[in-house]
């Protein structure tokens, strides 16, 4: 492919040269003889600064975004560094995306199982899938796991690319609010488009909740292509209530809830072990039994048999996938090493995911019967919104019977200083309480509080398996550190937990 070739269709102001291009990358450490590099303004740094490296390394073309020609180089000015990212790695890909049907699912909780959910309905019906989203990647039978919700779009370009070498034929993407602002899904065509809710999350970005929700109205308009054919939305979300007008022109729009919509559950039993009721669907009604646990994986439940739906899904291998997924890593995760209480790993990290989570602990506590308190681990992230600290030490006391308030990825704050931010939600609560800014000492303290019959949530991490603090990036794996914290307090003695 020659340097025109690999701009076809992309914006640009001025462009000279016509080299062969071997290859193009963004990063210029990793850029390589004969390639292309694209400088482009990021969030943190400026691509632009690192223009001569990458001619050093051998780049043969370089397109930026604000960076005059250099001499013996072939060269292209662009109005978007990231558009311009977008339509070259597509290019140099041979359009992948075009050739996959792919699901975009956006909204602040439930993405990650929803699309875990969706992804085993769609394998039930016979396909060939590719993931992308928090916890992991998927290409085929091959797992990786995930450095971003919705990388950037070379890399979303090499995994489409990847996916169709291996035969898939569907893709389904966790698609971020940054992701959808900072236009790293450019020209990605979405055959279907999921929103699940809206709550406060990721305001230190975006400013305002009116500018978050516009961020995510983005995937429903279409980036750079035409609009979702589909779109599925929640009609019992405040924000679902308000995309669903702006959708009904444009697209097919399919509606879902717990009580109402195209999608939803009649005679629901929420269990200690499992959930099961009636899906109501334009197909008609689909039994369902799934061992997830919550009113919350009801949502998600019905969130992807609407999406796999409009994929020409099944009812059959809807239901086969409800009964065979037991768990997402970092969601609602048990562990149970013989103790004499639930333990259990979440995710959770906005207000609203604590209330979530405490709800189906209690949930859990009262389907089971007999005595149990809900003892809840959380801390809230450095250099992220402030003001959502107090609002999620108000959601975990009014939640719990006893809350230890802890660090969750400081990164450059004080962990005492932002404990502090959130403490006054917690004290207006009346709950019980102990303050540890070590978590690997605040998940011990939990444990060693909890009597036969509790459930203790340790939130905020989920699947992570890194702590960020102002001196770097730490391993640190709540799942490791819970299950090496019940060993080391006599339990499970016949499961070895490496130190």
């Amino acid at each position: 492919m020659n340097f025109l070739q690999l701009l076809d269709g992309a914006e640009y102001l001025e462009e000279s040269g016509n080299p062969p291009i071997a290859g193009l990358d963004y990063d210029s450490r990793r850029v390589k003889p004969g390639w292309c590099f694209v400088a482009m303004r990021g969030e943190t740094t400026d691509g632009n600064r690192y223009t001569d490296r990458a001619i050093a390394n051998g780049a043969v073309a370089v397109v930026s975004d604000s960076v005059a020609p250099r001499k013996g180089v072939a060269w292209a000015m662009v109005p978007h560094g990231r558009r311009a990212l977008a339509r070259l790695s597509a290019n140099f890909y041979r359009h992948p995306a075009e050739k996959l049907a792919i699901t975009g699912i956006t909204g602040t909780n439930g993405k990650t199982t929803t699309s875990f959910i969706l992804s085993s309905m769609l394998r039930a019906a016979g396909r060939e899938i590719a993931l992308v989203g928090t916890v992991e990647y998927r290409i085929g039978q091959e797992v990786f796991p995930a450095p971003h919700t919705t990388p950037e779009a070379l890399e979303l370009n090499q995994i489409f690319s990847q996916a169709v070498n291996v035969g898939c034929t569907e893709a389904v993407l966790e698609v971020s609010s940054h992701a959808l602002e900072q236009q790293r899904v450019f020209g990605i065509p979405f055959e279907v488009a999921v929103f699940t809710n809206l709550t406060r999350d990721h305001l230190d970005y975006h400013g305002t909740m009116e500018n978050y929700f516009q961020s995510k109205v983005i995937l429903f308009k279409g980036l750079g292509v035409e609009p979702p054919r589909f779109v599925v939305i929640n009609i019992e979300d405040e924000y679902g209530k308000k995309l669903l007008p702006l959708c009904k022109k444009h697209h097919e729009v399919i509606t879902y809830g717990i009580d109402r919509g195209d999608f939803h559950a009649r005679d629901l039993k929420v269990m200690g072990n499992g959930l099961g009721f009636q899906m109501a669907t334009p197909l008609g009604e689909i039994p369902i039994w799934s061992p997830l646990l919550g009113r919350v994986n009801v949502y998600n439940l019905v969130a992807a048999a609407a999406a796999a739906y409009a994929r020409d899904v099944g009812p059959s291998s809807i239901a086969e996938a409800a009964d065979q997924l037991a768990h997402v890593a970092g969601r609602f995760q048990r562990l149970d090493l013989g103790q004499p209480f639930t333990l259990i790993v979440d995710y959770a990290h906005t207000d609203d995911a604590i209330r979530n989570l405490t709800a189906v602990a209690h949930d859990f506590l009262h389907q089971r019967g007999g005595p149990g308190r809900v003892i809840t681990v959380f801390g809230c992230g450095g250099d992220r919104d402030r003001t959502k600290r107090p609002l999620m030490g108000e959601a975990a006391g009014r939640g719990s019977d006893f809350v230890v308030l802890t660090s969750d990825n400081p990164r450059s704050e004080d962990p005492i200083a932002i404990m502090n931010d959130a403490l006054p939600g917690l004290q207006r609560t009346g709950a019980r309480y102990a303050l540890e800014p070590d978590r690997r000492k605040a998940i011990e303290l939990a444990i060693r509080e909890a009597d036969p019959g509790d459930i203790v949530l340790i939130a905020g991490k989920g699947h992570e398996k890194h702590q960020v603090t102002s001196q770097g990036t730490v391993p640190f794996d709540d799942v490791e550190v819970a299950q090496k914290a019940l060993h080391n307090a006599g339990y499970a003695d016949a499961h070895p937990v490496k130190s």
